[in-house]
């Protein structure tokens, strides 16, 4: 039976998780390990200074009191008796384009469980004004993907950002290959001040400017189109390398 790693950075108790957890049961045996609350925007960061605690809540059901990096590496380090066959990271309410990938803690236990050598890919449902959420629809096509992957494998350190229009089903226009855009935020640092005058910082929120590139995540879910990115573990700009190892050499001696 096929063991599927199932996690996010929105908590344990996250409506998105639940129901990608029962969807892929039927793909084999999904085990949850999750952050014990929500850790938006934690990025690919590790707890280093403090120890960390397990519960296991349920049958396959766990929770740690850490980042979804540390989930994942505790989870296949220490809590599996063998490998998993697939990690699925998500779903989260919210999309995961372009520059916001840096900071997300979803994508970044697809990362960790790629870097361990387990096929993996991020799920998110990329929000609209319209209500309720559409969870169903992407956890449905999650368990498509899952099956393909399960049978096909994904390329050598290679992981999928996949993000889902937050529609029903018949209306997504297509699934596209695509590459990861620019996602910039205007106006995302406010200024408060407490009781006291005394000024804080509140990051969040803001105005975000789009790749208008077709070939773009973004693109792609402006037109009702599931996107899925192929990322790698090897960030190098191999063309600034030749560059710099060509004009530059000489001024570093």
């Amino acid at each position: 039976m096929k063991r599927i790693l199932v996690t996010n950075d929105d908590g344990i108790r996250a409506p998105g998780l639940q129901i990608l957890f029962n969807k892929v049961k039927k793909l084999g045996r999904p085990i949850i390990i999750a952050p014990d609350r929500d850790n938006s925007a934690a990025s690919h960061s590790l707890t280093m200074n403090r120890p960390l605690r397990v519960r296991e809540l349920d049958k396959d059901v766990y929770s740690i009191d850490g980042t979804p990096t540390d989930c994942v590496t505790i989870g296949i380090g220490k809590l599996l008796a063998e490998k998993p066959d697939l990690l699925i990271s998500g779903i989260n309410p919210g999309a995961n384009l372009g520059d916001d990938v840096s900071y997300s803690g979803t994508v970044s236990a697809a990362i960790e469980a790629t870097m361990l050598g387990i096929p993996s890919f991020a799920l998110s449902l990329a929000l609209s004004d319209e209500e309720p959420l559409y969870y169903e629809t992407a956890a449905d096509f999650g368990m498509k993907l899952a099956a393909i992957i399960l049978e096909k494998g994904l390329p050598q350190d290679t992981l999928l950002n996949v993000n889902v229009p937050n529609t029903t089903a018949d209306k997504i226009s297509g699934v596209v290959f695509t590459r990861r855009g620019r996602r910039l935020y205007e106006d995302a640092i406010k200024e408060t001040y407490d009781p006291w005058g005394r000024k804080h910082y509140w990051i969040g929120g803001g105005t975000p400017s789009f790749d208008p590139s077709e070939d773009t995540d973004s693109a792609a879910i402006s037109a009702d189109k599931i996107s899925i990115t192929p990322m790698h573990l090897d960030p190098t700009n191999y063309n600034a390398l030749k560059t710099l190892e060509k004009d530059w050499a000489g001024l570093l001696k």
